[in-house]
């Protein structure tokens, strides 16, 4: 195989890295305790290596065959890592899954992606067994934590890790072979399976030195493993430079200054709302004592830019990019606001409706090619169609508008079509507005975003227009209660706007721009969650 495809394949980067720095503890996951502690455990390359061979031993036990897809549900934790070395070695797709995931969507998931079987944490079993009868293809679980009760067959991780093996001859020979499904955040409909290789996060992996890092950083993420910009960008640069990365369990704004400074972290990623939630904690007379050198975000809003900076005594190094492919970076010193600049392997424009280039400060779609002229490949798992519009005549299609100034400098406005982005999610209406018209209290509903009030460029706030069966008998408090019970946290609306009758066309679309025009002016009732 050419050397610089096995730099591309994770197996291969694990390998290598074992030949000179096995005992490198390069992993370090951290758990917080009920008294506010910080709880570890680490992985080194050597033990990547081994639990990746067990990994790759008991999935061969299942009777996966190269090809064949599984679901990860957990939130960071070591075994996630172990899972996806394993997975590498022999060639098996694994389908990352939020264990927030519930109901219709996670079963949509995991049948639309043909998984056979599920590493999962206990936290997420409840949540699975209730739509495991809907979810024939599932055979098989195994589950790190506490074993739960289930009517597949299933295993515990520890049984897993305790286990002997020899080592595989690794079974990937060509870094374009799917790796994983990474879902959309189905916008507009159900979500689409992004089918992406070993080549995409080999070439992000890469990409440490152009984000900044250097030999002497530790990155640090509470982001979820499950999605492209923590497992890919923190967990991939890790790797591949040898650094040694944190990883949280799951996000705390409350605390991750205070894990920066116990694990002496030098930078952390953020998305979006996140920001402006780490911004608007109280502050601190050890705000600026930390470590970190910078915050490389995704979503930063311009009129906190300097006011973080300061506060926090460290520089933001924004980027914007996709999954599927396309990235802009900002390092710092460059314009406050800007998405930054294609980096020399991309070349990118801002197009019209007629995929006419637009003169400088217009809007238009953010597009990209490959330099050589070609288009990054998207295949969206069984779904053809959105493949080819996505990469439609030769150009990979962000589905964002935003636009350039005359010096190169790209700008983020919004996403394409509307869409509601929470918290760098986009939120789907129709499992809000499923939701809520299964709610007995709700006649009629429609599901809208107006500007957040965290002041994210791009981000939406989530609105419930209903219309109650009984306003005397309407109890807002039950309506969000139901929500947060049933839905993952960014789909729970905001406001819930009460209103007599829904605007709508003679076709009876809901009339989104009147309903916006009646929320600016706090016409109807309008509540808030725990108001």
């Amino acid at each position: 195989m050419d050397p610089e495809d096995k730099e591309l394949i994770l197996a291969h980067i694990i390998n290598a890295k074992v030949q000179d720095r096995a005992s490198q503890k390069v992993l370090t996951f951290v758990k917080i305790n009920d008294r506010g502690d910080f709880l570890d455990e680490k992985r080194s390359y050597a033990e990547l290596w081994t639990n990746g061979h067990k990994v790759a031993h008991h999935l061969l036990d299942e009777k996966m065959a190269q090809g064949d897809s599984f679901a990860i549900i957990m939130q960071n934790h070591p075994e996630f890592v172990d899972t996806m070395v394993g997975s590498s070695i022999i060639g098996t797709i694994f389908v990352p899954i939020d264990p927030r995931t519930k109901g219709k969507k996670l079963a949509f998931m995991l049948n639309h992606a043909d998984c056979r079987g599920a590493v999962i944490g206990d936290y997420a079993m409840d949540n699975l067994n209730e739509i495991i009868s809907e979810c024939p293809r599932l055979e098989w679980l195994w589950i790190v934590g506490i074993d739960n009760e289930s009517s597949l067959r299933k295993k515990n991780f520890s049984e897993i890790l305790k286990s002997g093996c020899n080592e595989i001859d690794i079974r990937v020979s060509e870094p374009e072979l799917p790796m994983q499904m990474l879902y959309t955040s189905g916008t507009t409909g159900d979500p689409k399976a992004i089918l992406s290789p070993y080549a995409r996060f080999g070439f992000v992996a890469s990409l440490g030195e152009a984000l900044g890092l250097t030999k002497d950083d530790r990155p640090y993420t509470g982001l979820s493993l499950t999605h492209a910009n923590a497992q890919l960008i923190t967990l991939g640069t890790t790797l591949a430079m040898g650094l040694n990365g944190v990883f949280s369990q799951k996000f705390t704004k409350s605390r991750l200054w205070d894990i920066t400074r116990h694990y002496d972290c030098t930078m952390f990623n953020l998305l979006g709302g996140m920001t402006t939630a780490i911004y608007s904690e109280p502050e601190r007379a050890d705000d600026k004592n930390n470590p970190v050198r910078y915050v490389l975000s995704a979503g930063m809003p311009k009129n906190i830019w300097n006011s973080f900076q300061e506060r926090f005594d460290c520089e933001i190094f924004e980027f914007y990019g996709a999954a599927e492919g396309g990235i802009t970076l900002n390092p710092p010193g460059g314009p406050r606001g800007s998405i930054g600049k294609p980096p020399v392997s991309l070349v990118g424009k801002i197009v019209d409706e007629n995929d006419d280039e637009v003169p400088p400060n217009s809007p238009g779609e953010i597009v990209f090619q490959n330099e050589d002229g070609s288009c990054p490949p998207v295949s969206y798992f069984k779904n053809p169609e959105a493949s080819g519009k996505k990469t439609d005549g030769g150009w990979l299609r962000m589905g964002d508008v935003g636009y350039k100034d005359a010096d190169g400098w790209y700008y983020f406005l919004y996403r394409k079509g509307g869409g509601i982005r929470k918290n760098g999610d986009f939120i789907n209406p129709a499992f809000v507005e499923k939701e809520l018209a299964e709610n007995s209290q709700i006649d009629d509903v429609f599901v809208y975003g107006v500007t957040s009030a965290n002041g994210v460029p791009g981000e939406k706030d989530v609105v419930a227009a209903v219309v109650p069966v009984s306003f005397e008998d309407f109890h807002p408090d039950e309506v969000f209660r139901r929500c947060r019970d049933n839905l993952e946290s960014n789909f729970v609306p905001t406001y819930l706007q009460l209103l007599e009758e829904i605007p709508k066309t003679a076709s009876e679309k809901p009339q989104e721009r009147f309903l916006l025009e009646n929320f600016e002016a706090k016409k109807g009732n309008i509540f808030t969650e725990n108001q």
